[in-house]
């Protein structure tokens, strides 16, 4: 696969470039390095895409029947248990990411020193944003505990809550940014796009629950007061 690709003439040339298209000639740009039919690609996508449908989808299930408390004897083990199949497939998913980048061409202008200091300092940044979010929220609070009834006294707002919402979505996000500009690969910001595109829909989809569970408790609390 050739690794060569249009500069700015994909656009009609900078003189002519209609900025309303820009988003787009930027994409056509970085797709001339990437083969969508790739396997390691198309394992990437699906496993980017597969990972919050299944925690949701298990968690909303859970919640509704609690088939799982009652199958492992306990929420807590069974918190226990998807949080593990979670990091599992996490784990995967970041396997299938890293071959998928590895699998394809780099590009050039992101292959110098500056890009992976900065690729680098965006890992360095992720990983502060997700450990320290693992931290406040410990492993149930991490992995879906509220579905499973194990609610905190109230939710957490300290750091790395206090700078940023969902910082532990985001932080993964600045992982895979980070580690696709170590890389100079375009298959990866691509990759990276996907993640964070995914992530949004995952929010949008988790924080009204997660905001009716804690409303809930305080009303409940508040009448028994």
């Amino acid at each position: 696969m050739s690794t060569s690709v249009a500069g700015p003439d994909c656009c009609g040339g900078l003189g002519n470039i209609d900025f309303r298209q820009a988003d787009l000639c930027v994409m056509t740009w970085l797709l001339g390095y990437v083969d969508p039919l790739d396997p390691n690609f198309v394992a990437a996508v699906l496993t980017i895409a597969f990972n919050p449908l299944f925690w949701n989808v298990v968690a909303r299930w859970e919640q509704k029947t609690r088939k799982l408390s009652k199958a492992f004897g306990s929420p807590s083990l069974a918190c226990y248990s998807l949080g593990s199949v979670i990091l599992l497939l996490n784990f995967l998913r970041s396997h299938c990411f890293t071959q998928a980048m590895l699998s394809q061409p780099k590009m050039e202008g992101l292959d110098n020193a500056i890009t992976y200091c900065l690729g680098l300092a965006l890992l360095g940044v992720g990983l502060v944003f997700v450990l320290s979010s693992f931290f406040a929220l410990g492993f149930t609070g991490t992995f879906l505990g509220d579905y499973f009834g194990i609610l905190k006294e109230a939710r957490v707002t300290t750091f790395p809550f206090s700078v940023l919402d969902n910082p532990m979505y985001w932080g993964s996000t600045a992982n895979y940014l980070g580690w696709a500009f170590m890389h100079a690969s375009p298959t990866g910001l691509l990759l990276t796009v996907l993640v964070a595109l995914v992530y949004v829909v995952a929010i949008l989809y988790e924080e009204p629950f997660t905001a009716e569970i804690y409303r809930q408790k305080a009303i409940r609390l508040h009448k028994r007061s």
